[in-house]
């Protein structure tokens, strides 16, 4: 009942050769260095030495942005940027990008905030305020918009921004503005 055969253990030579032939992989790429690589510069070759300005850090919080509610706003066709100084004595500037349900689908809303942060990335350490956090809410026009007309309208609202806090704090009211209308500033002169 013993059916098991005692092979040897050496191979004949008539066995097909080994997969790779060579030691070093194909057979059919060259085994040897044809030239040396090229050199590489060891330091990047700019224009400027300016080393490029930060990029924005990124709000979290929702109480940062329910701050940001009460902040300078400038409503534009596709987004509308708050503004708010936070008066921390920080100069790093924050930006928040929000897009609801109501734009879209999960995919339409991260094109929007994908289109957005570079947006950000871009303009804002050239125009934003500092020690300010930027808050962009997508609209339904911005889904389909021009990257360039995005671009174009940031700017136009960040210059927005910029005029009227150096100008005066809140834009005048609308008609039909329900909010109280802020006191009149005393001038320190009988009436």
């Amino acid at each position: 009942m013993n059916d098991e055969a005692h092979f040897s253990a050496e191979q004949s030579g008539s066995e097909a050769p080994s997969r790779f032939s060579r030691s070093h992989g194909d057979p059919w790429w060259p085994q040897h260095h044809a030239r040396p690589s090229c050199p590489r510069p060891q330091e990047p070759e700019r224009l400027s030495d300016l080393t490029p300005p930060a990029a924005p850090a990124i709000m979290g919080k929702r109480a940062d942005f329910l701050a940001a509610n009460r902040g300078r706003r400038a409503p534009m066709p596709g987004f509308v940027l708050l503004v708010r100084e936070r008066g921390d004595g920080d100069p790093a500037m924050r930006i928040g990008i929000t897009v609801t349900k109501k734009i879209g689908g999960a995919v339409i809303r991260n094109r929007m905030k994908r289109r957005f942060r570079v947006l950000a990335r871009e303009l804002l350490p050239v125009h934003g305020v500092a020690g300010a956090d930027h808050v962009l809410i997508g609209r339904a026009e911005g889904v389909e918009r021009d990257f360039a007309l995005l671009r174009g309208e940031l700017e136009k609202a960040l210059g927005k921004i910029l005029t009227r806090s150096e100008g005066q704090g809140r834009p005048p009211r609308r008609k039909g503005d329900s909010r109280p209308a802020p006191p009149a500033a005393k001038t320190g002169q009988p009436a």
